[in-house]
């Protein structure tokens, strides 16, 4: 029924330069709506009510999968009225679900240093020393999965002890490298033997996927027996953690990348030896 309607509004989002996960998104949620509308008995965009929307946005018991398709309904409606196909964008009365906080996870000193020594143990391979690297970018700098997928050799300056990072939304930032990097990536580069070109290659010679790396964070975790789940997010909030304690937030805001202070707070967590300075000192404590 809204075929045509919602191909309109996806065209519409590739003009506007919406990300191409924001279109995927849109266009899987809209596609659920449209099944929805089909199975109701209406015959017309003017008889889409607020009850349908609400029904549809209810119909699934994931608060992600609801809050996606409150978005998507809200940009849907907003593209309608703009093209005046409706009078009123009824979907803003959908009030996004509220989606519970969960304690962030990071890995201890101990719990990294443990996974630092199996990939230095096997770095003495070309791609053991390629997943060496990996994991000290992860851990040391908390950069993003896709932002050190993208790393070029040119990218990365060891005489400086800099990289140029890709960052969200086309952002290109310095990252400042620490030493003991900058000598483990020295090695890796002479190694590679190139002077352009991916930093990080996988076995058949081309840039290395997410996938590959995912592969490599489940064999570590299997071999090593480590109960977390070892993905990229896991080593960005085990960074700012570490780096919160020792340097502070605004130290932590930059190496993160973030341009406002709010979102470093979402991967800084409280430092547990000033809370057990501060126990100590508590009033009620000798009672």
């Amino acid at each position: 029924m809204l075929d045509l309607q919602i191909s309109d509004f996806i065209n519409y989002c590739q003009v506007s330069n919406f990300s191409k996960k924001s279109i995927k998104t849109l266009s899987e949620k809209l596609r659920e709506f449209n099944r929805f509308i089909s199975s109701q008995p209406i015959s017309a965009l003017s008889e889409i009510s607020y009850k349908h929307l609400r029904e549809f946005v209810t119909g699934s018991t994931s608060v992600h999968v609801k809050k996606a398709r409150v978005w998507a309904l809200h940009q849907f409606f907003h593209f309608l009225k703009l093209n005046h196909l409706i009078e009123d964008n009824i979907a803003l009365s959908i009030p996004y679900p509220k989606i519970e906080k969960t304690v962030p996870q990071y890995l201890t000193p101990d719990e990294y240093n443990q996974i630092l020594s199996y990939f230095y143990q096997k770095a003495t391979s070309f791609c053991g020393l390629r997943n060496l690297v990996l994991i000290m970018l992860f851990g040391f700098l908390g950069l993003r999965l896709k932002s050190i997928i993208l790393l070029d050799i040119a990218d990365v300056d060891i005489g400086a002890g800099l990289a140029l990072v890709k960052e969200k939304g086309g952002v290109i930032r310095n990252v400042v490298l620490p030493k003991i990097l900058c000598e483990v990536l020295k090695h890796y580069i002479e190694k590679l033997g190139k002077l352009e070109g991916p930093l990080f290659l996988s076995k058949r010679n081309k840039r290395i996927s997410e996938r590959t790396v995912q592969d490599i964070f489940r064999s570590a975790a299997n071999s090593l027996g480590i109960e977390k789940h070892l993905h990229a997010h896991l080593f960005r909030h085990t960074a700012a953690t570490h780096i919160n304690i020792v340097a502070g937030v605004d130290i932590c805001q930059y190496v993160l990348g973030h341009s406002q202070r709010e979102n470093t707070y979402k991967y800084t967590h409280l430092n547990p030896d000033e809370y057990a300075v501060y126990m100590k000192k508590h009033p009620f404590m000798d009672l």
